[in-house]
């Protein structure tokens, strides 16, 4: 089970002041954003018009980490402080641990898809306090502090002691879009509202700890991705033991339809001034200006949101080319999106 470093957890805990849990929120953007890269890099690998459920499966988690993001942003702009996403320290280094020392030596890449990396690294950042095990479990019985969503239950136990009903935050800076449920993203004005909007990420990822459900009634992260490992939908099922089982229609996996991407590549690796080397970095200038207008979007102009989104859809276009294009000099691999923080010249 994923565990975060204790540093972090005990920051939360002994914080005496709401400027204590600025550092920890921009921890959480992090960590939010740090999956994306990794999540999109399978889903590019999948070749257009191939394992269309493993496609749509992905793609709703990446949206919702999205979603994440930007509510951690609305939470520190709320509490008064202010998101840093257009920074070289913000993007993670692939291969490499997530932030804030989650999974406890789990090493995270750019790889394509494939089962294993679904379970032994996908299912591994989305692992709950008590996976699959659909019992009622108190807060008492659970393990302190140890997952992504109990990480998230630190701050919100502190936000709830320290901050005041109407928080002190710029309310002009609230992000809301109608590319997101107005029920999932809304302003954080009040401390009930920071609350309730932690819940969403929480049970967005993790479930609760008696169903594999969140509030919206879809299924967590982790198990829309155990969908993928096991090949199997997860249904209600009145005959077994916990309500739940995999005997939902079957999730059929063709590997032939996934690009051979070679693992973690670099723009570093691929002929300087070639035509592989300007689509790379065709590929991380779009990744620079997505990071880019969700600094601006989190940081005064709200209404950029919508059309940083749509920042995603030239990355999708570059990243199928990429994953289509043969990686020269390695006979049998194609080339797989680097998600680098490379600043264009003249920016």
């Amino acid at each position: 089970m994923l565990q975060i470093d204790s540093r972090y957890i005990e920051k939360a805990l002994t914080a005496n002041a709401l400027e204590e849990l600025y550092p920890l929120l921009q921890n959480a953007i992090e960590l939010e954003h740090s999956t994306i890269p990794p999540y999109l890099t399978a889903m590019f690998s999948l070749n257009p018009g191939t394992n269309p459920v493993q496609r749509q499966i992905i793609h709703s988690i990446v949206i919702e980490e999205m979603l994440h993001m930007t509510i951690a942003a609305n939470i520190l702009n709320a509490l008064g402080g202010k998101p840093v996403i257009n920074s070289a320290d913000f993007v993670p280094e692939y291969p490499g641990p997530l932030p804030m020392g989650i999974g406890n030596g789990l090493i995270v890449g750019l790889e394509k898809y494939s089962t294993d990396v679904v379970k032994n690294v996908f299912m591994e950042i989305e692992e709950p306090e008590n996976p699959i095990v659909f019992k009622s479990v108190s807060l008492a019985e659970m393990p302190t502090y140890s997952t992504i969503g109990a990480f998230y239950q630190a701050i919100q136990q502190k936000i709830e002691e320290l901050a005041p009903d109407e928080l002190p935050g710029d309310k002009s800076k609230q992000v809301t879009s109608s590319f997101f449920p107005a029920d999932e993203l809304f302003p954080i004005y009040t401390k009930q509202n920071a609350i309730d909007a932690i819940n969403i990420i929480i049970e967005q990822g993790e479930g609760t700890s008696t169903s594999p459900l969140d509030q919206e009634d879809e299924l967590a992260h982790y198990y829309r991705f155990e969908e993928l490992y096991k090949g199997k939908r997860l249904v209600k099922d009145d005959t077994a033991p916990n309500g739940y089982s995999f005997s939902g229609p079957p999730i059929p996996f063709s590997p032939d339809g996934v690009f051979p991407l070679f693992p973690n590549t670099k723009t570093s690796m691929l002929p300087v001034g070639s035509e592989e080397w300007n689509r790379m970095n065709e590929f991380n200038t779009s990744y620079y200006s997505l990071l880019s207008g969700l600094h601006t979007t989190f940081n005064g102009q709200p209404g950029m949101l919508d059309n940083t989104v749509g920042v995603m859809y030239d990355l999708k276009l570059t990243a199928q080319k990429l994953c289509a294009t043969p990686f020269p000099g390695k006979p049998g691999y194609n080339i797989g999106p680097s998600f680098e923080f490379i600043v264009p010249a003249g920016s």
